[in-house]
């Protein structure tokens, strides 16, 4: 059709120049529209597939090993207490409990820390205890367990062997207890002399040097 014939039809108010602007415009995004309908996939929409709760992932993670053990992270420590008998030159000679895994110097800290007279060098601070242990921290010239000659040792962590008879003790077995020394060991075989026989534990309260707390140290450590 002659473009001259196509604008005599159009009605007058589309005649102005703005308005064939825009007509021409209007047509012209019409075509665009069509020709992105038909360039556009027919086919049905990609499904997205959202992972099952609970799913492990597939990615990111460490590859099963080939054997089928399982190949992460090696686990920590265990866990647990460690039950000691602190004894010797300490603060609070006693039986604590401690973590799994802990240090000779742990068990003198548990027990209140050294006394002045304490030889913590003879002690291997480092070495872990176990349960059941003994820890004796030694005094400044008595002679290294186990050792005639007073020769320095390792740390001494041995089980108690078994509750100490009062009525027979000698000064040196109860110089084994915890915060008995020499003198007080040497107060209780004089009580037990000028007394007779210890009728109960709880009559070592009568000794000098042993009070209610030393008492609890040792009672589960002595017999009558």
């Amino acid at each position: 059709m002659d473009p001259r014939e196509w604008l005599a039809r159009l009605p007058e108010g589309l005649r102005r120049p703005p308005a064939i602007v825009g007509l021409v415009v209007a047509v012209l995004a019409a075509g665009a529209v069509a020709v992105f309908a038909l360039r556009a996939p027919t086919g049905p929409a990609p499904k997205l597939t959202l992972p099952r709760a609970g799913a492990e992932p597939t990615g990111g993670g460490a590859s099963p090993s080939p054997t089928g053990l399982p190949t992460g992270p090696p686990t920590g420590p265990p866990t647990g207490l460690a039950t000691v008998h602190v004894a010797g030159a300490v603060v609070s000679p006693g039986v604590y409990s401690l973590p799994a895994g802990a240090r000779v110097a742990d068990a003198v800290t548990a027990a209140g820390g050294p006394l002045a007279e304490a030889e913590l060098d003879r002690l291997n601070l480092a070495a872990r205890v176990a349960d059941g242990d003994r820890v004796a921290v030694p005094r400044r010239g008595d002679p290294a367990a186990g050792s005639s000659d007073g020769a320095a040792a390792g740390p001494v962590t041995t089980a108690v062997a078994g509750p100490i008879d009062l009525n027979t003790a000698t000064v040196e077995q109860l110089d084994t207890l915890p915060g008995v020394g020499p003198a007080t060991a040497q107060a209780i075989v004089s009580y037990r002399t000028r007394h007779g026989r210890f009728r109960s534990v709880t009559e070592l309260l009568e000794v000098p040097g042993i009070g209610p707390t030393k008492l609890e140290a040792v009672r589960a450590l002595v017999k009558v």
